[in-house]
């Protein structure tokens, strides 16, 4: 195993083992989780919703969720004062890899709470399973991804919690469209191998762009 994976797996396992002391991250998007389902729950009491309206409220649930707590990647090693060390102690591009990793490991985790809360509370019957597994796996790669860079530029600034979702949002925009897209089709039962595998090809395609330009670019984001 190269000296970059294992700086990569490093930073990933010491996020880790900081979140399961405080459990910071996964307690902030619970509650936020909850509260939210349980709003949509008494707002929505005895309507029936389309699909695609269905669809948008799971990933709203599923877009705020991360923002209440993907941003802490990069803002607690500035508030901890820990920063400066990490920049001695692994390159940029493994800090980045390590710090992805951590946040894709926590939003899937989170997602699997998060949608199998929905579907039962909901009452929200998936017809096409492989085609929803597909895209929450795929969304939730692109959701981590930008919101991992996105983290990294607002770290230092003063108005974090008010700067990251709305520098989120723009970046997020082409992706959030796609996962509604791709889940109302999973609702309405239409099959994998057509319009919804095209979504799902569009996700995969865009997290691999997000990730390949801010490798380019997190080594003047984490220095300057």
């Amino acid at each position: 195993m190269s000296a970059w994976i294992k700086q990569s797996l490093g930073v990933a396992a010491k996020d880790a083992n900081s979140e399961v002391k405080t459990r910071y991250a996964l307690n902030a998007l619970g509650m936020f989780v909850v509260t939210t389902i349980a709003i949509m729950l008494f707002a929505t009491a005895g309507e029936t919703l389309s699909t695609g309206t269905l669809a948008g409220v799971l990933w709203i649930v599923i877009f705020f969720s991360a923002m209440a707590g993907l941003g802490r990647s990069f803002v607690s090693e500035e508030e901890r004062g820990t920063a400066m060390f990490l920049r001695l102690l692994a390159p940029s591009g493994a800090i980045f890899s390590g710090k992805l990793l951590f946040n894709i490991l926590l939003l899937l985790t989170l997602n699997v709470g998060v949608v199998a809360v929905f579907l039962l509370v909901m009452n929200v019957a998936v017809k096409t399973v492989s085609l929803f597994l597909l895209t929450v796996i795929a969304g939730s790669l692109g959701l981590a991804s930008a919101s991992t860079v996105v983290a990294a530029i607002i770290a230092r600034a003063h108005a974090k919690n008010a700067l990251y979702p709305v520098l989120a949002f723009p970046l997020l925009v082409p992706l959030v469209l796609l996962v509604v897209d791709a889940t109302r089709m999973s609702f309405d039962g239409l099959p994998l191998f057509g319009e919804g595998g095209r979504d799902v090809i569009l996700m995969a395609a865009y997290t691999a762009a997000v990730i390949g330009v801010s490798s380019i670019l997190f080594d003047v984001i984490w220095k300057e």
